[in-house]
């Protein structure tokens, strides 16, 4: 436990994320839950996007999207993902790949229903990834979405959740002369106990 006292002590992976992004929270100008998000297409092409991060549960990570994008037929055909969280002001970052299911129920009902209406409604207008004529073609859309779905729409059934249950969760820290501090914790099902393991920088 010493190895690891100070910036990377504990024994919860989930606890010790949440902790540095409260720390981010207090010094990133902007986005400081933004994931560079990493899938990959049926024939193993790469993915990189940003997404934001809604939430570190006790067991996993979870975002929200359309389930029609790029991204989200990708997620569904692999099962598979991972992710970065990268805070320049902290000079840290951490790394987290696993497998993937859908969270398409009251927590994503609810996440839904917190944003803002034209968010709302922006998600039942976007066809995301697919080819658009114009911006007016879309703002039209929107206004037709606007006059037919009201003042509190309920969630697409195309729109929800994805949650990552990780197998990997990597931590680093800048060090002095490019000697950075990597510790990452590994399993192979969300049942067995997590080995910790320092890595050369």
């Amino acid at each position: 436990m010493s190895e690891r006292s100070g910036l990377f002590a504990g024994d919860n992976p989930f606890e010790l994320a949440r902790a540095w992004l409260a720390e981010a929270e207090e010094t990133e100008l902007n986005d400081p839950n933004a994931i560079a998000l990493s899938t990959v297409d049926a024939d193993g092409m790469p993915n990189v996007r940003m997404v934001l991060l809604k939430e570190i549960e006790d067991g996993a990570f979870v975002f929200f999207t359309n389930y029609e994008s790029a991204k989200g037929q990708e997620l569904e055909q692999s099962g598979k993902a991972a992710f970065v969280l990268h805070w320049k002001s902290l000079r840290r970052q951490i790394r987290v790949r696993g497998h993937v299911t859908r969270e398409d129920g009251p927590q994503a009902d609810e996440y839904y229903h917190s944003r803002s209406l034209k968010s709302r409604l922006g998600a039942w207008a976007s066809r995301q990834s697919r080819p658009l004529q114009s911006r007016s073609a879309l703002m039209a859309e929107v206004a037709k979405i606007t006059a037919t779905k009201g003042p509190n729409p309920d969630r697409p059934p195309f729109w929800g959740g994805f949650r990552i249950v990780p197998s990997e969760i990597e931590f680093w820290a800048d060090g002095a002369f490019r000697l950075h501090d990597r510790f990452v914790w590994r399993r192979n099902t969300p049942d067995d106990e997590w080995s910790v393991v320092r890595l050369n920088p």
